[in-house]
């Protein structure tokens, strides 16, 4: 049974295969295991998407990005129409605990990205900023904005 989580209901599309259910990922167009990140994370593009109006087109999930000729990988992105990053997504398990060192992480990604918006979310928690770039740090807010065209 999967956890319900701090999140509008969506419906979603499972397939079951050799005992591991997986789930239809609507960005990546195919199944994914369904992992306690992977179901926090599909909620989040579903909630991007549905509630906050966000285009598919725009949204980009599970990429692979170089830091400091480190690769890291980002949980969900989501771009402006002229390329730049609107928004970075840390998505956790829900049994993760979000911490202070969850916002460093993302922080530090983002001085490489910079993104104009961070969230992170073990699916229960939900946290937005706004970054500052030029004091190098981050606001809190109460949510994050809708798409604006």
């Amino acid at each position: 049974m999967l956890q319900d989580l701090n999140f509008p209901k969506f419906t979603f599309r499972f397939k079951n295969s050799e005992n591991k259910v997986s789930i239809f990922d609507e960005i990546r167009k195919k199944f994914i295991i369904l992992q306690p990140e992977e179901w926090v994370r599909q909620h989040t593009v579903r909630f991007l998407m549905e509630h906050k109006n966000y285009p598919k087109s725009l949204i980009n999930v599970e990429k692979e990005l170089k830091l400091n000729g480190l690769s890291k990988r980002y949980d969900v992105v989501v771009f402006n129409p002229d390329g730049s990053l609107h928004l970075i997504v840390e998505c956790k398990a829900p049994k993760i605990k979000i911490n202070q060192s969850t916002f460093d992480q993302i922080a530090r990604y983002n001085l490489e990205l910079n993104a104009t918006y961070l969230m992170v979310t073990n699916g229960i928690n939900h946290y937005y900023c706004q970054m500052d770039f030029e004091n190098e740090k981050y606001v809190f807010l109460k949510d994050i904005p809708e798409y604006e065209s």
